[in-house]
């Protein structure tokens, strides 16, 4: 079950992933960027500052050129989070038109030529979505995290084989968004 109040603590850093898996540019890794984004208990901040501290030994050219090479020319580390599992299937189609569906009940149109399924602009819509109070938000927001769960569980998987600076932000990415879920007791039987 999903803690929509935690879910809401963490949106500074839901904008913070959604920049950072956006195409880098000069403000990308500012330090006002990091700051206020995370608190140093949280326990994917030590991730998160590795990731950080990494991308930090690059030029901007290196991180444009790192962050091509890696989301758009590499099959397995699609930033596109239904793509591994449903292929161009008819299965993926309805998952990304329940995202879309799911986006717009919030109030979110999507971009032009988006899939609904971009993890930056997931993890964007969690961000900036306003949902408390709304009894919709239980089972939509339960969907969206799911899917996110799903599919950056392979791209985190190949970056960490691929040796690449985003595995620790994936994996922190990962870690925030587990620190939104509710383990359930076990049934008394």
């Amino acid at each position: 079950m999903i803690d929509l109040n935690r879910l809401y603590e963490v949106k500074q850093a839901a904008g913070f992933f959604a920049n950072q898996l956006t195409y880098p540019g000069k403000t990308t890794f500012h330090p006002s960027v990091l700051e206020g984004s995370f608190d140093s208990s949280d326990p994917f901040y030590e991730d998160v500052t590795t990731y950080w501290r990494l991308m930090h030994d690059y030029s901007l050219d290196e991180i444009q050129e790192l962050y091509t090479y890696t989301f758009d020319f590499q099959k397995e580390t699609t930033l596109f989070m239904t793509y591994i599992k449903y292929g161009d299937s008819k299965e993926r189609g309805q998952m990304l038109a329940r995202l879309k569906v799911l986006y717009e009940m919030f109030g979110l149109n999507m971009p032009d030529g988006e899939l609904s399924d971009f993890l930056p602009l997931m993890c964007e819509f969690i961000y900036a979505a306003e949902w408390r109070g709304d009894p919709r938000a239980p089972q939509s927001f339960s969907l969206l995290l799911a899917v996110i769960e799903d599919g950056s569980y392979y791209l985190m998987k190949a970056l960490e084989k691929f040796e690449s600076p985003y595995f620790y932000l994936i994996r922190g990415m990962r870690e925030t968004f587990k620190t939104c879920i509710r383990q359930e007791a076990p049934a008394n039987e």
